[in-house]
């Protein structure tokens, strides 16, 4: 880990993203809400402004995946239709398997100049969150409940709103309805071959009702249907938090601009064009799973530098008074206040230390190494010693937590991790497998009691063995 990296993994740097984004975003929730003056006197200056307000919020994140961990995002596409990307009103499509699919999809909007009046489909719940949630209220996004008898009138009513809207917008939709995971890409599929629909690979089943009152509601308003395909090189698996620890990904992102009147405007007719657009873009996955690229000419738009701006502006306006607080905190001279600062700043970078460690193994298939490599224990003076050992175990093994059997790899790369234990305890299977599993949760520290250290080294594909040593517990 070199300096840099090293410095951006320290939690001081994400209290002050932390601190940043939720002051700032507060500030502009307020002001948001006092434009609501302006909605019954200049309806369309209300949305300019607020469109406005939206992306001090939104593009501070999209200022951390892009400048911050400076992950790379290349396009594959037409070059004929490139020029219109941004110039126009479109409904994106984008595939959901990725913690971050939603941020680089912010990403494009930004690079093609729409991120402030982007708009989304999203859970209901969403809109009582405070900065985010209340922002996309201010912005008028379409909230839905999933109750499609209940859907069917309040989102029909909100898309037709966005028929005048001023400002060029991305409306993103993922089709998928929830992220893809193995538990639900199995019943999706139990689905599809209950309704005689083929069997998708890469992706659940597409819920389209949804996306037929969408493109029903804002025809003749939206240009296109922009079908786009995240995919990550070598295998990576990007997080939340590897963005924050700035962790560098690379991404490939395949566009295909669809006119809106290829798309069939009877429901039924609508629903059969939409699985047939999930199909293929399981065949794009599949080849990409291949070749590691998508087909179309790779470009990448220029990355804007107004992300950077708007966040060093509020971290100038706010930083100030934060650092003047914790002077304060040091001058008070309360053993107590700066006990507890402490305390507090020290649990941080201990969460932060092990989370870059989580974040940095990570991947969708186990790197390398020797799979069936055990890991060992080492112990200090004064604390009984155990080992792993091939024995079988007579007694029945229970699944690993995260539902991993027992023996399956774990993926985590190579890092220490610390067991405490009063002398002569014994160390259980159970407790070890616990520590396994949350190695690969970023855990670096395990207490079962105070007493002295024993060490467990991880390999890059450690396996849970059936026993430890003679003296199980």
């Amino acid at each position: 880990m070199d300096l840099i990296a090293l410095l951006k993994s320290q939690f001081l740097c994400h209290l002050i993203f932390c601190y940043v984004f939720i002051a700032s975003g507060l500030i502009i929730n307020t002001l948001q809400l006092f434009t609501l003056l302006l909605w019954p006197i200049n309806k369309q200056l209300f949305r300019k402004i607020n469109c406005r307000l939206s992306y001090c919020i939104s593009s501070q994140l999209v200022m951390l995946l892009e400048w911050w961990s400076g992950s790379e995002c290349i396009i594959h596409t037409d070059p004929r239709a490139y020029p219109k990307y941004g110039k126009e009103n479109a409904i994106v499509v984008l595939n959901h398997k990725f913690e971050i699919d939603f941020l680089c999809g912010w990403s494009l909007a930004e690079r093609f100049g729409v991120l402030g009046g982007s708009k989304v489909l999203a859970k209901k719940e969403l809109a009582y969150v405070p900065i985010i949630g209340w922002m996309w209220y201010f912005t008028e996004m379409v909230f839905c409940t999933r109750k499609w008898e209940q859907d069917r009138k309040t989102v029909s009513e909100s898309l037709l709103h966005l028929r005048d809207y001023p400002e060029k917008y991305f409306f993103l939709i993922h089709c998928e309805g929830t992220r893809f995971t193995e538990k639900k890409h199995q019943i999706s599929m139990q689905v599809a071959q209950a309704k005689g629909l083929p069997s998708l690979k890469h992706h659940l089943l597409p819920r389209t009702k949804g996306f037929a009152i969408t493109v029903r509601s804002l025809r003749n308003v939206v240009s296109a249907v922009y079908d786009c395909t995240l995919n990550f090189r070598n295998n990576e698996n990007p997080t939340l938090l590897g963005v924050l620890n700035g962790k560098k990904y690379h991404a490939d992102l395949y566009v295909r601009r669809i006119p809106l009147g290829e798309v069939p405007e009877d429901e039924d007719r609508c629903a059969a064009w939409l699985h047939k657009l999930y199909q293929e873009k399981d065949a794009l996955q599949e080849e990409y799973s291949r070749t590691g690229t998508f087909p179309g000419t790779p470009m990448v738009p220029p990355r804007r530098p107004w992300t950077l701006v708007n966040w060093l502006f509020w971290a100038s306006l706010l930083l100030y008074p934060f650092f003047r607080f914790l002077v304060n905190v040091v001058r008070s001279g309360s053993s107590l206040t700066l006990a507890s600062f402490v305390l507090v700043f020290f649990m941080g970078e201990y969460g932060a230390s092990g989370a870059w460690a989580g974040a940095g193994g990570a991947s969708r298939k186990g790197q390398g190494g020797a799979g069936g490599t055990s890991p060992s224990v080492r112990t200090r003076p004064g604390c009984r010693s155990r080992r792993w050992t091939g024995r079988s175990s007579s007694r029945a093994q229970k699944p690993q937590p995260g539902g991993l059997p027992p023996g399956r790899p774990l993926p985590v790369r190579m890092h220490p991790l610390r067991l405490q234990a009063p002398p002569g305890t014994l160390i259980s299977k159970k407790t070890i497998s616990w520590v396994l599993a949350g190695a690969n949760q970023g855990s670096l520290l395990f207490k079962v009691g105070p007493g002295l250290f024993g060490e467990v080294s991880v390999g890059t594909s450690p396996r849970l063995p059936p026993a430890l040593g003679g003296d199980v517990g």
